[in-house]
């Protein structure tokens, strides 16, 4: 049922000229930029020229996506062919949120370290004479010794 309303939104916006192929993009869009460019960059219109307008969450991300452009544009044409927009603008705009059930997901269990681990952390802040700055940086050690060991970033 969901694939006759889908068919049913591209019909309707394809009325619309140069966003006619918005659905499509939209639909293109997370895959062909990753997930972490799509939580901080979404397509929003279609200009008369061709260009698609992307709303980002700051102008850092406007830029810093700006001089990837060419690239980008580059994995629309693998995914859209034809479809590709012309070009791309990024400005500052509204991003639809992480959908819940990403967001309500818990990450993954630090790594717990082990002996070595510890006495390891241990021997590398031994120089450290402040006794709080040594201890933290033992945590800090140990914490990145069970992160490497595990495959998983603390």
């Amino acid at each position: 049922m969901s694939e006759r309303i889908g068919e049913g939104v591209r019909r309707e916006l394809s009325r619309f000229g140069p966003a006619a192929g918005l659905a499509e993009l939209v639909a293109a869009w997370p895959e062909a930029v990753g997930e972490g460019i799509a939580r901080n960059a979404w397509p929003g219109r279609v200009g008369r020229d061709g260009t698609l307008h992307v709303a980002v969450t700051s102008s850092a991300w406007a830029f810093e996506l700006g001089a990837h452009a060419p690239e980008i544009l580059d994995r629309l044409r693998e995914a859209l062919g034809d479809g590709a927009p012309a070009a791309l603008r990024f400005a500052p705009g509204p991003v639809p949120e992480t959908a819940p059930e990403a967001a309500a997901q818990a990450p993954p269990p630090v790594p717990e370290p082990t002996a070595a681990d510890l006495a390891e952390a241990e021997r590398v802040a031994a120089a450290i004479e402040d006794p709080e700055l040594r201890a933290l940086v033992e945590r800090a050690a140990a914490a990145s010794l069970a992160g490497a060991r595990s495959d998983h970033s603390v």
